[in-house]
């Protein structure tokens, strides 16, 4: 089961679920849908409820998750009971630093109306022409109620075996917090070199990650 970041959608596992197919494995990577009032209140216990949906309906051995889906993913964890857990670049709980001031988020956070594919190109430096412009005409729009409640949400650390990957040249998730995440939960700590913030699913090693965490994960799992 895998859980997108904020702005983005399902659409950016489509490498790792190649991967995975290639393996035999099916990766499973829903939308998370706002609430019905919309965007602007949608919460992120709404998006929660979501993924705790997902796994309960679903067998899903794995739980991964990536930037805002890293954080969900610890949220649900000790409920869905995960045969193993991976967060990519995870926005950190609280109680882990350190992080980047990001200010206040509009209620509307407008990556997908204002998106230009310069910024995306400058988000993903280590992705190819074809894929910015694949992500670009893709990122949502986002609530800002969800990414100011992210700061402050607290996690209870899940028992399963988990794995942690952090981002060189990550410009939202300090690579120092991803390390310090993996340190106070137990998880193993992979630091990828060269990799931005998205970059581990939709740069150009994205398929090698993806094949590295199926290698851990049947490690973990014997």
């Amino acid at each position: 089961m895998c859980i997108h970041g904020a702005g983005g959608g399902g659409w950016e596992w489509t490498v790792w679920q190649r991967v995975f197919a290639a393996h035999g494995c099916d990766a499973v990577a829903p939308d998370l849908e706002p609430a019905a009032a919309g965007i602007a209140a949608t919460t992120i216990e709404d998006y929660a409820a979501q993924v705790r949906g997902w796994c309960h309906g679903a067998c899903a051995p794995m739980l991964i998750g990536a930037s805002l889906g890293g954080l969900l993913a610890l949220m649900v964890a000790c409920e869905v009971n995960p045969a193993a857990l991976v967060l990519i670049n995870p926005l950190p709980p609280a109680g882990i630093s350190p992080r980047h001031a990001r200010g206040d988020w509009p209620d509307v956070v407008a990556w997908g109306g204002e998106a230009a594919l310069a910024t995306t190109r400058r988000t993903l430096p280590d992705a190819d022409d074809a894929t910015c412009l694949f992500a670009f005409r893709r990122w949502r729009d986002e609530s800002g109620a969800v990414l100011r409640a992210a700061a402050d949400v607290r996690v209870n650390w899940p028992r399963c075996p988990m794995l942690v990957l952090g981002s060189e040249n990550d410009d939202d998730v300090p690579v120092a917090a991803s390390r310090a995440l993996a340190a106070a939960c137990g998880a193993e700590f992979c630091l990828l070199r060269g990799a931005s913030h998205v970059g581990p699913l939709l740069g150009r090693g994205a398929a090698r990650v993806a094949e590295d965490v199926l290698c851990w994960y049947r490690s973990a799992a014997q």
